[in-house]
């Protein structure tokens, strides 16, 4: 049991709140399989998207141009991000699906280049699926922590709070003094 009364949990169906963990954990999976799958599928249309209507250009060539909707999310799944998510699924296959969820937006990249580059759904989905659950389980158990932590005491939920945002401030200083040097 959360321990939770449902009144300090605002947004939370007192279900959720009053129930077993697993609740909470089997909750996040199901959105994170639906995010997942969504993005997939987003990054395959955007594939589609590329070969667009044929549309003669003034010389009276056939031009395949995709249409603003979809050239606008090209544009954004365009750019370093996104050929380190490419280079990331060429290095690590598969397994790389679920590795990506252990990071914080990369994986929403991730999911769109598998669909893009055109991962066979059933395989991608097998991989996602530990995926699915490793991120229900950190996001249940930091959820369901933070929150007993706000209802013990404020100052202790700040407290952890700054420290997680310390913690993300030196990872990140760390990784872009290793990028200096490596360049």
């Amino acid at each position: 049991m959360f321990g939770l009364r449902g009144e300090l949990v605002a947004g939370i169906p007192s279900a959720l709140a009053d129930g077993p963990w697993w609740w909470l954990f089997g909750f996040l999976f199901v959105v994170v399989f639906l995010r997942a799958q969504a993005t997939y599928w987003i990054g395959r249309s955007l594939r589609r998207g590329l070969a667009g209507p044929s549309l003669p250009d003034a010389e009276g060539t056939p031009v395949r141009e995709p249409s603003q909707r979809r050239a606008r999310m090209i544009k954004r799944f365009s750019g370093p991000t996104w050929q380190r998510a490419q280079t990331f699924l060429d290095h690590w296959g598969f397994v790389g699906v679920p590795l990506s969820f252990l990071t914080i937006g990369f994986q929403t990249v991730v999911n769109a280049a598998a669909g893009f580059g055109r991962m066979r759904w059933d395989l991608y989905t097998v991989a996602m699926l530990p995926g699915c659950a490793a991120w229900a389980a950190i996001y249940a158990v930091l959820g369901v922590g933070l929150i007993e932590a706000w209802s013990r005491s404020p100052w202790l939920f700040a407290g952890i709070i700054a420290a997680i945002v310390l913690a993300a401030w030196g990872f990140t200083a760390w990784r872009a003094r290793r990028s200096a040097i490596a360049s």
